[in-house]
């Protein structure tokens, strides 16, 4: 290392009669004359032993060893036995002993049937210790490739990582580890990850070590696939690197990398965006051949759970699996449908064949793929063509199967079927029991507020849809409970700026405006008035008021006046490029408007063209005016 960093510095110097008597002052051989240092430098090339890993064998082993009988015999081997033959009757080295092992267990996985019942058998067969024995006895001869390959192979043969063999091969590759390629190394992180032992954990944190200081060595998209996959979520620094490397070589990437890199965010929740972007402009390029449905089904569960919008992949991958509907089985269609649910993107073929093959292969789907379903079709508002012989085999699949399901699950469900409008009174009545409200205290806080309020949203629908079919056993104590979800969360701009404009509009009269109103049915009212016959806002502290848990004032509404609900459409109650709203959406506007009020819509979308204070009073009383000539023409 001292020759090597003086020799870099000789370099440099010039050749001068000063830099000549600087070498001279420098230790010379014993025999011949005094050279200086830097005139050898300029004859000598400079090695990076620790960096280029292309070198390292030819460096190492500068004679390629010749090629023996052996290594001939291990090529054309057929099975495990001709493996050891070959070893009983030549024998060898430590490096072909190495590579023995590792050709021996390629060709046991081979073998289907009887490889697993001859392991015992073959790890004490006599050919097989000799040839462990000649490893452990001469394990600093064996390649570094060789070396690093022998770790999974002695793991697949069920070798114990307490055996002399195995502490021996991890202790020399924790040795040689600065020594490794690139390649090496990631083969080495990806066979060491999820491993447990003390040498094991120690190995990999050595090799992901070298991986941080080298990651600029990767020069391949496959490396970078595999890495991201199998140990980017062991290191963060790690994987912050190869981020940046698969931004840098995404070009490269063939679809099963583009496949690997993006289930690998997904899995490790890293949404980035630069890189996600470049994947989905080169996945764009490949051929349909190299989009597998398995491929297209990942890729749709990783853009589902980082919640990255791609409509042009989208329609891609609708384009690709509408032809494969036919051969796709059940499990494939709810999951891809459910990670289309996740984007709220709704493609109308693709759902409407979603729901056609439910209907033919009905038998083939279980209680809980059915309930995937029905959650994400509940999701995106999505109603077949072929409704009554769709909704005919899901109800004929829950009959008996639903309320034996888990509690939560089967709110889920019946809630779904609500928003689908095609909840049935015996559904709805299978979770009166107060058992069912009992259960929804357990688990974190929120999960709670989400099942309460979904249990009033369940309840709700019985009372407004199927007043014939109300209950005295419905658990009222849950109905009296106002939701809590809004109340500590702050207001939107959106809301902010409607709630401004009601003010100026009753004229800052606190008694004639209510917001952020709480009903029994679980829906949140961004605001409320009551307009008399000349649409003039009345006092509502004094009017009864049956949405709210107190039931309001003692006067009943005045002939002519009408209840009207400002409700704010943000963009997220809206399915991906769409204007249309998200079932649970659509169900509240539905149970509004059955529970007697006059519904005032306000979407984002157009609030966002108003400017001036004027112009949002004046866009709210003709929204009024509006809603009101509709209700008073039916």
């Amino acid at each position: 290392m001292t020759s090597r960093l003086l020799g870099r510095c000789a370099r440099l110097l010039p050749r001068s009669p000063q830099a000549s008597a600087a070498a001279a002052l420098l230790p010379t051989p014993a025999a011949g004359p005094a050279e200086p240092l830097w005139a050898q430098a300029w004859r000598q090339p400079v090695f990076r032993g620790l960096c280029e890993g292309r070198s390292l064998v030819k460096e190492e082993y500068p004679i390629e060893p010749k090629r023996t009988q052996l290594d001939e015999l291990l090529e054309r081997a057929q099975s495990p036995q001709d493996v050891l033959q070959a070893w009983a009757a030549q024998g060898g080295k430590a490096n072909q002993a190495a590579k023995a092992l590792v050709q021996l267990v390629r060709l046991a996985g081979r073998e289907k049937g009887g490889a697993k019942m001859d392991q015992f058998e073959l790890l004490n067969d006599p050919r097989l210790l000799d040839i462990l024995d000649t490893v452990t006895a001469q394990v600093a001869s064996v390649w570094n490739g060789t070396l690093v390959s022998l770790l999974r192979s002695l793991s697949a043969l069920g070798v114990p990582p307490t055996a002399a063999v195995q502490r021996s091969i991890q202790t020399e590759v924790l040795w040689r580890v600065r020594r490794l390629s690139y390649k090496q190394l990631a083969f080495l992180a990806d066979w060491g990850a999820g491993r447990k032992g003390q040498m094991e954990v120690s190995l990999v944190s050595a090799a992901l070590k070298q991986l941080e200081l080298r990651w600029t060595e990767i020069a391949d998209a496959r490396t970078v696939s595999t890495l991201m996959a199998r140990a980017g979520h062991l290191s963060p620094a790690l994987m912050d690197r190869l981020e940046d490397k698969a931004l840098e070589l995404a070009e490269g990437f063939g679809a099963e990398d583009i496949r690997r890199v993006s289930v690998s965010l997904a899995s490790q929740g890293r949404r980035s965006v630069p890189l996600l972007r470049a994947l989905s402009y080169y996945l764009l390029q490949k051929p349909s051949t190299d989009l597998t449905t398995p491929l297209l089904l990942d890729l749709a569960y990783a853009y589902g759970k980082l919640n990255f919008h791609h409509s042009q992949v989208f329609q891609r991958l609708a384009a690709e699996l509408l032809p494969r509907m036919p051969d796709i089985s059940s499990a494939d269609v709810t999951r891809c449908a459910k990670s289309l649910a996740f984007l709220k993107w709704l493609h109308l073929p693709l759902f409407e064949a979603f729901a056609e093959h439910y209907s033919v292969n009905s038998q083939k789907y279980s209680t809980l793929q059915l309930c995937n379903l029905l959650m994400s079709l509940a999701r995106l508002n999505f109603q077949p063509s072929k409704g009554e012989e769709f909704y005919k085999k899901v109800h004929s699949a829950l009959e008996g199967v639903l309320p034996s399901l888990e509690v939560f699950l089967q709110i889920d469900v019946v809630w779904s079927l609500c928003v689908l409008q095609q909840a049935k009174p015996q559904h709805i009545t299978a979770l009166n029991q107060h058992t069912h409200v009992a259960k929804l205290s357990e688990g974190s806080l929120s999960r709670v507020e989400n099942y309460r309020l979904k249990l009033l949203h369940i309840i709700a629908t019985l009372q407004l849809e199927h007043p014939e079919s109300l209950s005295s056993t419905l658990p009222t104590e849950a109905m009296l409970i106002p939701s809590t979800l809004g109340q500590d969360s702050p207001l939107s701009p959106l809301q902010t700026g409607l709630k401004g404009a009601l003010d100026n509009l009753v004229g800052g009269k606190t008694e004639a405006l209510r917001t952020g109103v709480n009903t029994i049915y679980g829906w949140t009212i961004d605001g409320e008035l009551v307009v008399d016959s000349e649409n003039k806002p009345m006092d509502l502290v004094t009017l009864t008021a049956p949405h709210l848990p107190g039931g309001g004032g003692t006067n009943p509404l005045p002939e002519g006046a009408c209840r009207l609900a400002f409700l704010t459409w943000e963009f997220p109650n809206y399915g991906s490029r769409s204007k249309d709203l998200l079932g649970r959406f659509t169900m509240m506007r539905r149970h509004l408007k059955l529970a007697g009020f006059i519904l005032v819509e306000v979407p984002y979308y157009e609030w966002l063209e108003l400017k001036s204070d004027w112009q949002k009073v004046e866009y709210v009383k003709d929204k009024m005016g509006k809603a009101i000539a509709e209700e008073m023409a039916k």
